[in-house]
Formats: C-alpha cells, sequence, structure tokens
C-alpha cells in the first residue's frame, strides 16, 4: 500500500495537542478589527480546542499526526 497524503491546507490550520485533541487559531482576527467589540477580541484571543464531530473529520485529513 502507498502511503497517505496530509493534506497541506489541514497540517497549516490544525495542530495536535498530547492527548490527540485538535487545536486550531481562532477565526476572524487578521484585519478590520476596528469593527469588531472588545468582547469579541477577548473571546478570540489564542486557540481553541475543535469540537469532537469536527476534530473526527481534520484527523481523517492529518493521517500520522496522532
Amino acid at each position: 500500500m502507498p502511503k497517505m497524503k496530509t493534506k497541506s491546507a489541514a497540517k497549516k490550520r490544525f495542530s495536535m495537542t498530547a492527548s490527540g485533541k485538535v487545536k486550531f487559531g481562532q477565526a476572524g482576527k487578521r484585519h478590520g478589527m476596528i469593527k469588531r467589540t472588545s468582547k469579541f477580541i477577548q473571546n478570540a484571543r489564542g486557540t481553541a480546542i475543535l469540537s469532537d464531530s469536527d476534530a473526527k473529520i481534520v484527523k481523517k485529513y492529518m493521517p500520522y499526526d496522532r
């Protein structure tokens, strides 16, 4: 069997924690920050953990990152 390929887009956007959960950067903070509320900016700080149903999809894209 040939090797499975990792999706390059997923490789750039997601990373795995030691316990196997999927970590992602919060969206919506590249530009246009003047129109965002300060509450949004605070809540979208740092990284977050993907929900289990979405993480299952991402793990298929990254077969060797477990």
